[in-house]
């Protein structure tokens, strides 16, 4: 059953008064297996040099993490996040709106969407005599927003409560718009930076991202 919007109601905000942060309650050993998997896979990329692709998933993983930081911090300042996670539905949340599963699949993710993008990555679709046309990076990012917003409203409607929409006004398209979009752009366009630009941004954005967690965290905000 797909869920398109959040339905403002009362069980959803109970869900979400409900959500242990960081609690090992539901803690098992798939954890520790997950780690392992996307451990081999960043050390397969590592080991073959493949730097591009690592720097796709490094991209769009940085951005999953000041988006989550945001949405923890609009849930403090609220009363409700965007998106939440149910404790019923993970091993362990590590902020209101994530947990350790699917964080992990966002640690990937950028590498999925940039090995799926054409080998020539200058291709452009309806070009005209090689003038115009729309950049297959864009339309790769667009394509894999709308996979994954389709898939949020699946979670979003599941009997666990995978996912957990409060207000009224988010759902599908505005995450699919405000969140993966972003999201894509960055593990498709990042890579083909110039290699001080890349560095910096990669640099930039996960300084920001500690920062703020080690800020943010012991001052119960998040």
């Amino acid at each position: 059953m797909l869920q398109f919007w959040g339905d403002g109601s009362q069980a959803a905000r109970d869900l979400v008064d409900a959500i242990r942060v960081r609690s090992t309650e539901n803690f098992n050993w798939t954890f520790i297996f997950i780690l392992a998997v996307v451990f081999y896979i960043y050390w397969t990329e590592i080991h073959n040099k493949n730097t591009e692709v690592i720097c796709a998933g490094l991209a769009l993983y940085g951005v999953h993490w000041l988006y989550e930081i945001c949405n923890a911090i609009i849930g403090h300042v609220w009363g409700y996040p965007l998106w939440s996670v149910s404790n019923d539905s993970t091993t362990f949340i590590l902020l209101i709106g994530v947990c350790w599963e699917l964080s992990m699949m966002f640690s990937i993710a950028g590498m999925i969407s940039f090995k799926m993008l054409p080998h020539d990555r200058t291709k452009r679709y309806f070009s005209k005599n090689g003038k115009g046309g729309i950049s297959c990076k864009l339309v790769g990012a667009i394509e894999m927003a709308l996979l994954f917003a389709l898939f949020e409203s699946f979670l979003a409607g599941t009997s666990n409560h995978s996912f957990i929409w409060v207000y009224k006004w988010w759902g599908v398209l505005p995450v699919f718009v405000t969140t993966y979009i972003p999201f894509f752009l960055a593990s498709n366009y990042v890579p083909d930076m110039a290699p001080k630009k890349r560095r910096n941004f990669l640099i930039g954005l996960w300084g920001l991202d500690a920062l703020l967690l080690v800020l943010l965290i012991p001052m119960g905000i998040i």
